[in-house]
């Protein structure tokens, strides 16, 4: 069914677009086919007329299915997912297709593209699946900068730093799983592969990047990042610093108590 906007190209049809972060990793393997359009990510049709794209970081991208069709496809996904996690999170986004139009977006808008090919719908599905991985990255690392915050404003205000020795070593803990989960799952600078042989959809993924900010959102998380590995370093010297002084006042501790052990026992024989 076509729709007209105005100053637009009318629309012959619409589709959803959904991308589902499930675990931490996704193992394609055994969900190969022969048709498939791609194999990095793997991409193949599914249900009726629907497009599917699965990402090794962890996401299932489905285009144009309905809810049993993507049941159906999640049935077997889900199966293949490392670390699966127990809150899905999710990226929509409606996809417009008007082949007498360009490939654009407008503010607030559906996703405008001239036809629904495979090298199209690549190029969407690799914007939505970064977008939603960013979304669960920057929660993560959130949580951790929220934890890092007081511990910083304390040690400013004091001058030393909170005596929590537990707490401080489970900061460092969190900082240090935030940085792995995060430096490791995705590259969002890198542009799908899709674009080696179509080099004529660069701007349709340069609008994508501008539209979900990528960029940007990458850009905060690292120095987010940074600066709580800087901080779980910093407490990390700490903890070593006062392991030092605490080794170093036991040493003198034990020298001094063997002084006064010694002359007590020559104090002992001179006066026996």
């Amino acid at each position: 069914m076509s729709s007209t906007v105005p100053g637009h190209a009318p629309v012959l049809r619409r589709l959803t677009a959904r991308a589902l972060l499930l675990g931490d990793r996704l193992d394609p393997a055994g969900l190969e086919r022969a048709d498939a359009y791609s194999t990095n990510p793997l991409a193949f049709r599914a249900g009726n007329d629907g497009f599917v794209a699965l990402y090794r970081f962890g996401v299932a991208v489905m285009i144009g299915l309905s809810p049993l069709e993507e049941d159906d496809v999640l049935t077997l996904v889900k199966l293949r997912v490392v670390g699966p996690h127990g809150h899905v999170d999710d990226e929509t986004a409606t996809l417009a297709i008007a082949p007498d139009g360009v490939d654009r977006i407008e503010p607030d808008g559906p996703i405008e593209l001239r036809d629904a090919s495979p090298e199209r719908l690549l190029v969407v599905c690799d914007a939505l699946a970064k977008s939603v991985s960013l979304g669960r990255d920057e929660r993560e690392v959130n949580a951790v900068f929220d934890v890092v915050e007081p511990f910083a404003a304390s040690l400013a205000r004091s001058g030393r730093p909170p005596w929590r020795r537990r707490a401080m070593l489970k900061l460092i803990g969190d900082a240090l799983l935030a940085q792995h989960r995060v430096s490791g799952r995705v590259a969002v600078e890198e542009k799908p592969d899709v674009l080696w042989d179509r080099p004529d959809l660069e701007r349709l993924y340069a609008r994508l990047e501008d539209e979900y900010e990528l960029r940007e959102r990458a850009g905060a998380l690292s120095r987010k990042l940074d600066m709580v590995v800087g901080t779980a370093r910093v407490l990390t010297d700490i903890l070593d610093a006062d392991r030092a002084t605490r080794l170093e006042a036991t040493i003198v501790v034990l020298i001094v108590a063997e002084i006064l052990l010694t002359i007590g026992q020559i104090a002992f024989f001179k006066h026996g």
